[in-house]
């Protein structure tokens, strides 16, 4: 007779069955050889329902000891089904208090793993408190593989899970329990029609070559569904109707049924539909938005992070339509999600700057202030690398989402400011603040990298007018007691630039500086609150402004003190004549051409030089010599006999 017999099988079963409570494990050959018989039975053939539930409760009731309670669970291997009333009784052992915690970390994962394949789950549910009660106890739920489960179940119950879960963990739901899974599938294949066919696809072998060759499923956004049963919904003696979002159509009856609206079944579906958003942008429930955030955050990274084809496959429409419906959310919300955030810091790591590439600059913009400490290990090390490696497309396309960020960021403190003015909401969804000062040091950080950024762009791009740009408004427009000169590397090369449109910008954005230092030094003089900014900052404008000046108006380039100097044989050598007219409004390499067709079509003498210059449209420029130049004009032919630069 083999060890599969029925028969014997049966005798096995029943002689662990009788064992009494206390009876040794070592050095009882009776037990061992059973317990070797079963172990056979369960990987060849797999135990019947009734096995399971003599062995479940032979190992939980540990009449003989913890030792042999794991080596009974790890032989649990269902030929069909596991019956519930089993798994219920061994959830009572639990009460008892005497399994240690490794041995009910191995029951949880083998419930777990075996789930689908319990007959029935009525008494399971009705017990469901008793088991999140002691899962979220603080040993057992500590575990990795038990605290992802927990924190999908305290977004939709978080009555149920009194348990404090990290907000950043890394990637759950791993396949932890292979062993059993693989012994599952060998009984599954062994046993044929045997396995009920509605539980044989939850452990289906899937070919790893074409697991990611399907549809791109996460990337569906799901119906607008509702949850609530529609019987539940018109039945009379209901007392509290809900109203569920997809039967609204209007504004109108979204205000009317405000305090009454369902929740649609599968939060992904409010992406880029303008009614729902408008009720999830209102009512602020930190529960729905949990809900969207880890549906967002989980198609986010198994589409585009933990693809196994290289990302050849994100370059689809589905791709492409769920990103824009993801970029149109966030400008009608005015703000980004935590969980698009995490996936970008991640994915910028292994991003070629080509991949989706307005798609994803558009989401970067969206992200909100990122703390000066975090900034440049998150953001700036991954995107420096792709700017000195990418077109001049891509670093132009990347200067302007940076703009964009800043201008979000210096947005959300004008309008999320607290009265006091002593900190500030990262976001509207969020409580968690940042002080003023430390809101300053990340628009420092991020407009000193801008900075550089363009110092580089200038220098590799020839002086590109694209990457010539900068935030001179923050503190009149956004109310930050902040202002932050350009550098160097981007104040010369403006202003030595070929290209008209470069000069005007810069001389644009000199007077937009002076504009708000002259206000914010006038409240210095009237506000006792006003902000000081330091003397520095005045030294390196008025440094500025006297440079440009000399330069454009008062053919005075190259003279000491200035941050571009040659010397003087070197100059000599270039046999230029005058070369220290060689940049003034006239000679500029910028406005040449504007000059030798004033001078040959026009009659007019050269006082009248600049007023043509500003029918050209250079607006800043205009702006600039009003603001800055005292003029004199005689009936000569120069510009003026008098010159003075107003300083600040």
């Amino acid at each position: 007779l083999t060890h599969t017999h029925p028969y014997i099988q049966t005798l096995m079963l029943s002689l662990l069955s009788v064992v009494e409570a206390g009876t040794p494990v070592y050095g009882n050959d009776e037990v061992e050889r059973n317990m070797v018989l079963v172990e056979k039975v369960a990987y060849s053939k797999g135990l019947s329902p009734e096995a399971i539930s003599i062995m479940l409760e032979f190992g939980m009731s540990l009449r003989m000891g913890t030792s042999l309670c794991a080596r009974v669970l790890k032989c649990l291997i269902p030929a069909s089904v596991v019956p519930q009333e089993a798994v219920v009784r061994a959830v009572v052992w639990l009460g008892v208090g005497k399994l240690p915690i490794s041995t009910q970390v191995l029951f949880i994962k083998w419930v777990l793993t075996v789930f689908d394949l319990i007959d029935s789950k009525d008494q399971l549910r009705a017990i469901y408190g008793f088991i999140f009660s002691f899962v979220t106890e603080e040993n057992l739920g500590r575990q990795p593989f038990l605290l992802h489960l927990l924190s999908l179940y305290k977004v939709f119950c978080p009555e149920l899970v009194t348990l404090s879960i990290p907000s950043r963990m890394k990637s759950g739901f791993r396949n932890h329990n292979s062993t059993w899974k693989s012994a599952l599938i060998g009984v599954q294949k062994r046993n044929g029609s045997q396995v009920a066919p509605s539980i044989n696809p939850a452990f289906a072998i899937k070919d790893k070559t074409n697991s990611r060759k399907r549809k791109h499923c996460h990337l569906e956004l799901p119906a607008l569904s509702s949850v609530v049963n529609k019987e539940a919904q018109t039945e009379p003696s209901s007392s509290r109707k809900l109203v569920p979002l997809v039967q609204l159509h209007s504004f109108a009856q979204l205000l009317e049924n405000m305090h009454r609206i369902e929740l649609p079944a599968q939060m992904g579906s409010l992406l880029g539909s303008s009614l729902p958003l408008q009720y999830l942008d209102f009512v602020q429930d930190e529960s729905a938005l949990l809900r969207l955030n880890f549906w967002l955050g989980y198609a986010l990274h198994e589409e585009f992070l933990f693809c196994g084809d290289g990302g050849a496959s994100q370059t689809s429409e589905e791709a492409l339509q769920f990103l824009n419906k993801l970029l149109s959310t966030q400008h009608f919300l005015q703000e980004g999600f935590s969980s698009s955030e995490a996936f970008l810091y991640k994915f910028l790591a292994v991003w070629d700057g080509s991949l989706l590439r307005p798609q994803i600059l558009g989401l970067l913009s969206n992200i909100p202030v990122v703390p000066s400490s975090q900034i440049g290990r998150l953001l700036f090390e991954p995107l420096m690398q792709l700017f000195f490696t990418s077109s001049m497309f891509f670093k132009c396309g990347l200067m302007e989402c940076l703009n964009n960020m800043l201008l979000k960021w210096l947005t959300w403190h004008s309008v999320y400011a607290l009265e006091d003015d002593l900190d500030i909401s990262l976001n509207s969804h969020t409580s968690v603040n940042m002080t003023l000062s430390g809101f300053k040091d990340s628009v420092m950080e991020l407009v000193d990298f801008v900075g550089r950024l363009s110092s580089v762009g200038l220098q590799l791009e020839g002086c590109h007018s694209l990457f010539l740009s900068f935030v001179c408004d923050m503190f009149l427009k956004y109310g930050l007691p902040l202002i932050v000169m350009p550098p160097p590397g981007v104040f010369y090369p403006a202003m030595c630039a070929t290209d008209p449109v470069s000069v005007d910008r810069l001389a644009y954005i000199m007077y937009r500086y002076k504009v708000n230092l002259t206000s914010a030094k006038s409240q210095e003089k009237v506000t006792e609150q006003a902000f000081h900014i330091s003397r520095e900052t005045f030294r390196e404008f008025n440094h500025y402004i006297i440079v440009m000046v000399n330069c454009l108006w008062n053919s005075k380039m190259f003279q000491p003190g200035m941050g571009v100097q040659l010397g003087e044989e070197l100059l000599l050598k270039s046999n230029v004549p005058q070369y220290w007219t060689s940049f003034d409004l006239i000679h500029h390499p910028a406005f040449m051409s504007y000059a030798v067709d004033f001078h040959q079509k026009h009659s007019k003498p050269w006082s009248w030089y600049l007023e043509y210059l500003f029918t050209q449209g250079y607006d800043g420029l205009k702006q600039f010599v009003q603001s800055n130049i005292s003029r004199q004009v005689t009936a000569g032919d120069g510009q003026g006999d008098s010159r003075s630069t107003q300083q600040t």
